[in-house]
């Protein structure tokens, strides 16, 4: 009888035991997954002045103040994940919201006016945007812009080989916007270094419009931060006169207000004749069809090659 009393004690414990370390498990369990939660999503509390709303794209362009341990003030479009955030505003509205920043993406939320100013007309208008015909010629060719080296560089040095092309700058830190297409050019360079048995014919050109601020200096650690190779990844500053002109013939807009910048987003794939193979003309994940272009233009230029 006692031992049976005993047996029955001890498979008590066992359970009793067993149930604590579920519920230790589930606990751990949890509070990794809020840790996780937490460190994948900021959010920061900021204020601007809206310049000009598009409903049908979720975004809202808005020139905000300086948003404290994130950015510096600046004109930048915001996207909402509720279109009825957008409900009852309009330009020159002054509000207050909430940036919540992934490493992905970004987006606004709990968008409250508080005052209206005054917005000029050109603050909220922009030009036709243009977009390069394919087989059309890449601009400035000739011309010397200056490297992450500080070495001078012309499109011209790198005829024969397949380019692409981008337009950012360094201070840009929306996850989606800037950072989004030097992810697409990091990761391009490491699939293209990877594979086997294809032309080696091929660079990629980061082109910043903010010269003022991104020196050789400045792009250099910027392409630290992203493992580039100057084998196959170049940094490009300028003159700001030379900048625009070539960023105009590529269809880049971009726009400075009060020291506040807004533009609009291409990659271009130039074939080794320095001719446009074909434009990108959005962010997002681009990195394969990079590398497939890239590719096909090299694949091109050594089947002309042949004949």
């Amino acid at each position: 009888m006692m031992s049976r009393i005993f047996i029955m004690r001890r498979w008590i414990a066992i359970l009793i035991l067993g149930a604590a370390i579920l519920f230790e498990v589930k606990l751990s369990e949890t509070l990794m997954a809020q840790t996780v939660e937490e460190t994948a999503m900021r959010s920061f509390a900021a204020r601007g002045v809206i310049l000009e709303i598009k409903p049908e794209d979720m975004e809202v362009i808005i020139r905000h103040e300086t948003i404290t341990n994130y950015m510096e003030g600046m004109t930048m479009p915001f996207q909402v994940k509720d279109r009825d955030e957008l409900a009852g505003l309009q330009p020159g509205d002054q509000i207050t919201f909430q940036l919540d920043v992934t490493q992905d993406e970004s987006w606004i939320e709990k968008i409250m006016k508080i005052g209206w100013v005054t917005v000029s007309p050109a603050a909220t208008t922009s030009d036709p945007i243009k977009i390069p015909a394919p087989g059309s010629q890449v601009s400035l060719l000739d011309y010397k812009f200056t490297n992450e080296l500080g070495q001078a560089v012309s499109f011209h040095d790198f005829r024969g080989q397949a380019l692409a092309i981008t337009f950012f700058y360094t201070r840009c830190p929306l996850p989606e916007f800037c950072p989004r297409l030097s992810r697409n050019f990091q990761e391009a360079s490491e699939k293209l270094e990877q594979m086997q048995n294809i032309p080696t014919n091929w660079h990629l050109i980061s082109v910043t419009f903010d010269p003022q601020f991104d020196t050789p200096e400045t792009l250099k650690n910027y392409g630290d931060s992203y493992h580039y190779d100057p084998r196959h990844w170049s940094f490009l500053t300028g003159p700001p006169d030379k900048i625009a002109a070539l960023a105009h013939g590529a269809g880049v807009q971009f726009q400075w207000q009060d020291g506040t910048i807004n533009h609009n987003f291409r990659t271009l794939i130039i074939d080794p004749q320095s001719h446009l193979q074909t434009i990108f003309p959005v962010t997002g994940d681009l990195s394969d069809q990079i590398v497939s272009e890239i590719i096909k233009a090299m694949r091109q230029q050594k089947g002309k090659s042949q004949h």
